[in-house]
């Protein structure tokens, strides 16, 4: 596996990765070259000054996650990756400090002039007078999105004796209960605040979402603030009210590109502070993302979930420490259903009983999916591209919670129909190993962990010293043997865990043994 990290990424991280795969290291990638070397790689590092376009992913043969040290994605094509299968990571909680401390800095700096201030101090100048500035306290704070960042901020904010009033279309009144903030409509935070900061990302939606028709409806004196994402103030229209004096004052830390020549707008204008995109620039958050990265790298690649993942589900840490025991499980209870089945499957129903249904189960059915799928795709079947996979494929997938449960704490029940008729196979975790113990109307404990034979057969003496006979004749090793009653009277079923693949030849020998209905191989190795 190889593993290319542009854009400086930190030591740290890179020295994680080099124990397990070879790494390249190429800052300031030009774009051509980019193009040119992509194919070879498994995984790509970026911060924000690559642009991982369409044409870089359709170059991707071998790429399997994209780890962005950062929050922001917008650098990359996500809908392109994630129709290739392509893993696309950030670190969400990497640079939460450090763009929330550079957040208050920007708004201090600006409300007192530091700058400027700085700046004719150096030339010998002592201004005084002229740089009397304004306080915090007491002030409004408007808050436009309420994720990490915005959180911290308002956080911060109040420790400054500010009134925060915060606009998030996703915040609930508990949580900004629990914040201490008012929760208002975007109008409100508009014509409300003092200072506004926005916190959100860049979308359609948010595109320009402060412009000069905004601008003039806010308070005389009002400062904004914007170390999110460059295009959410509009920043010709943000130029032009500093200098009519509509907005009092600014403090810019990304831009709509980058990096800023001398003909930006922005630039040059009284009474606006720029710095050059650092809100994620310290010693300690350039550590934080490389590592959360390099983590989800390892991860991808080893074929576990990545947390993190932008392009799929998102799962908090608290489910994941649930949901995780069972990833592997739900995996192969999938792939014991594609083994097993006698036909395309046309619907999957995954039922959760136990005290597992009081989290989001999604990743968990997405892991059958991709057990299920990937013995039989010519492509890598993973986490983000499985439910789509299936849908090509026309398999419904339904999931179904049901508290209760006998024998077991937790239980996950995975149904396929086939041809109309049903193939159900049960597991749960035993500790901390996952089991299969059911398969149809069989009750077994299995231990999936390598190939398991399973042969429904007729319940007499010889039969099963018969297929354990033929194989010890073939240099085929069982290590394991269960044997599943069911009601239907004369019926059992065998299911030996087996050591050695076993060729094909061999497996006919066994289905023609007297009184073996049907023998099928689970190859765990394959999903």
């Amino acid at each position: 596996m190889k593993v290319l990290a542009a854009d400086g990424i930190s030591p740290k991280g890179i020295e994680l990765l080099k124990k397990e795969f070879d790494v390249d290291v190429k800052d300031k990638l030009p774009a051509e070259e980019l193009l040119e070397i992509i194919p070879e790689y498994d995984a790509l590092m970026v911060r924000s000054a690559s642009k991982v376009t369409a044409e870089v992913i359709e170059r991707a043969k071998n790429l399997k996650i994209i780890g962005r040290a950062g929050v922001g994605v917008d650098n990359i094509d996500i809908p392109a990756a994630t129709a290739k299968g392509i893993i696309v990571i950030n670190s969400p909680g990497g640079n939460t400090i450090a763009a929330t401390e550079h957040t208050m800095a920007m708004m201090l700096a600006m409300s007192r002039n530091i700058p400027i201030a700085n700046e004719t101090m150096q030339k010998g100048e002592w201004n005084r007078k002229k740089y009397v500035g304004v306080e915090l306290r007491g002030k409004t704070l408007g808050v436009i999105g309420m994720g990490r960042i915005g959180s911290g901020v308002a956080k911060r904010a109040m420790a400054f004796d500010m009134n925060v009033i915060a606009y998030d279309p996703y915040i609930n009144e508990e949580r900004a209960k629990a914040l201490g903030v008012r929760v208002g409509t975007l109008d409100d935070v508009i014509k409300e605040s003092d200072f506004i900061t926005v916190h959100m990302p860049l979308t359609p939606d948010t595109k320009g979402m402060i412009g000069m028709a905004q601008m003039k409806q806010m308070k005389k004196g009002v400062r904004l603030v914007n170390c999110a994402r460059g295009g959410i103030i509009a920043e010709e229209d943000l130029a032009e009210a500093v200098k009519q004096g509509i907005v009092a004052g600014a403090a810019i830390d990304v831009y709509t590109s980058e990096p800023v020549g001398l003909d930006h707008p922005l630039v040059g204008v009284p009474g606006i502070v720029l710095t050059p995109h650092l809100g994620a620039s310290t010693v300690e958050a350039q550590i934080g993302v490389s590592l959360d990265v390099s983590k989800g790298i390892l991860a991808a690649l080893k074929g576990e979930p990545v947390s993190t993942a932008v392009n799929m589900a998102p799962v908090s840490p608290q489910v994941m420490k649930v949901i995780a025991p069972y990833l592997t499980l739900a995996e192969r209870l999938g792939g014991t259903v594609t083994a097993l089945a006698e036909g395309p499957v046309e619907k999957v129903e995954v039922v959760y009983n136990g005290e597992i249904t009081e989290v989001n189960t999604g990743m968990l059915t997405t892991a059958v999916i991709k057990g299920m799928l990937n013995p039989i795709m010519e492509n890598e079947v993973n986490y983000v591209n499985a439910p789509g996979l299936a849908k090509e494929r026309g398999i419904k997938v339904t999931e179904v919670k049901e508290k209760e449960v006998e024998d077991f704490t937790n239980l996950i029940t995975v149904k396929a129909m086939i041809g109309g008729k049903e193939l159900a196979v049960q597991g749960t975790l035993f500790g901390t190993e996952g089991r299969i113990v059911r398969i149809n109307k069989f009750r077994v404990d299995v231990d999936p962990h390598a190939r398991i034979l399973v042969c429904p057969h007729i319940n007499r003496p010889g039969v099963i010293g018969t297929v354990g006979t033929l194989l010890g004749g073939k240099n085929i090793n069982i290590s394991g043997m269960q044997v599943g009653k069911t009601e239907v009277e004369g019926t059992n079923l065998m299911v030996l865990t087996i050591d050695n693949d076993i060729p094909s030849d061999v497996m006919e020998d066994v289905k023609a043994i007297d009184g073996i209905f049907d023998a099928k191989i689970v190859n765990f190795y394959a999903i």
